[in-house]
């Protein structure tokens, strides 16, 4: 099978544009507001409740389209659709469903699941490798019951990680996590036969090693992972941004930090390119996906970074919390690219 996008549709047209190809489509997203559009899909859509930047339009969507006929089904709340190797899921939870326990906090304990439940339809599915994840929390940056709600989350999907026997460093999946503006704990994923080759920076420290400071558990991905298709290799690059080592520079300096998140996604393509089987992925071929803390960020982040990555390049962007509270901006990307070529 191969593997295609379709990027920044409107949410109304997308099952009239996709009409034809409705059994072909994986799965995607539906970004913007208001909250709850574009949910009516036969497809597993993920919904980010938070605001577009640019243009005039409330919501956009996108989907990952399969050149093969998919297959659908439910479980525990997972809508998902699979297709040759691949699978793509989304789940939606509520924390106000899950009470707490002692030492534990409602999202902590509806990320734990969350990612149980993930875990245990890959295995069912036998597609048990993430290869990619999403994840959209609201509020995450703010601190409930001694700890910041980026830190319960992580605590919660690292012991689903460690019950499922997965691991938490080394060979883990690309990921991001956003704080949005409401809504449930939304987390969208993709996953495999086989495992993702992990790509990590030299610039950085790997994020599931990161000191105590950042947590009393670190973040589990990779900053990149190249995946295999039969007759593809898709890139994928987490959510990047200002961070070297593993300390934050250029704090209050958006034209840093536009400019330092870009370093580190060149570096990851350094980094892939000498890992990768088909031709060398290059800046002007990504799709990318750029989170703005304050919207009146956007044109001064857009004027920045377009003359860097060029104009023509697919680019969303949205306003949405970083998952650190002195972080302006992140960036996360894809490529897709046919094998045989290199």
């Amino acid at each position: 099978m191969n593997l295609s996008f379709l990027s920044d549709c409107a949410v109304q047209d997308l099952p009239s544009a996709l009409a034809e190809r409705a059994d072909h489509v994986l799965g995607g997203s539906a970004i913007g507001f208001p909250a709850g559009s574009g949910k009516k899909t036969d497809w597993p859509l993920q919904t980010v409740v938070t605001p577009l930047l640019g243009g005039n339009r409330e919501m956009m969507a996108e989907a990952w389209l399969s050149d093969v006929v998919c297959l659908s089904g439910e479980f525990e709340g997972i809508r998902w659709r699979c297709a040759g190797p691949l699978l793509f899921g989304v789940i939606e939870l509520d924390e106000a469903d899950f009470a707490g326990q002692a030492g534990s906090s409602p999202l902590q304990e509806a990320s734990a699941e969350a990612y149980r439940r993930i875990f245990t339809l890959l295995d069912a599915q036998q597609r048990p490798h993430l290869w990619r994840v999403w994840n959209y929390l609201s509020d995450i940056n703010m601190e409930t019951a001694g700890l910041e709600r980026y830190r319960q989350f992580n605590i919660g999907r690292q012991d689903s990680f460690l019950e499922f026997s997965r691991g938490a460093t080394g060979n883990v999946p690309a990921a991001c996590a956003l704080g949005v503006a409401g809504g449930p704990l939304s987390i969208a994923f993709m996953a495999g036969i086989h495992p993702a080759v992990p790509v990590e920076n030299p610039r950085q420290v790997s994020a599931y090693n990161y000191p105590s400071e950042y947590g009393p558990r670190s973040p589990i991905f990779s900053r990149a992972v190249l995946a295999y298709l039969p007759a593809q290799e898709v890139l994928f690059i987490s959510g990047t941004a200002s961070i070297v080592g593993h300390q934050t520079v250029h704090p209050g300096d958006l034209a840093g930090q536009c400019r330092e998140s870009l370093a580190n996604i060149a570096a990851v393509l350094a980094e892939a390119n000498r890992l990768a089987c088909s031709d060398t992925f290059v800046m002007s071929e990504l799709s990318f996906r750029v989170y703005i803390r304050h919207a009146t960020d956007f044109l001064p982040a857009r004027n920045i970074l377009l003359p860097l990555i060029g104009t023509d390049v697919e680019i969303v962007f949205v306003q949405a919390d970083i998952c650190r509270h002195d972080l302006l901006i992140e960036i996360e990307a894809f490529a897709l690219h046919f094998l045989g070529n290199r």
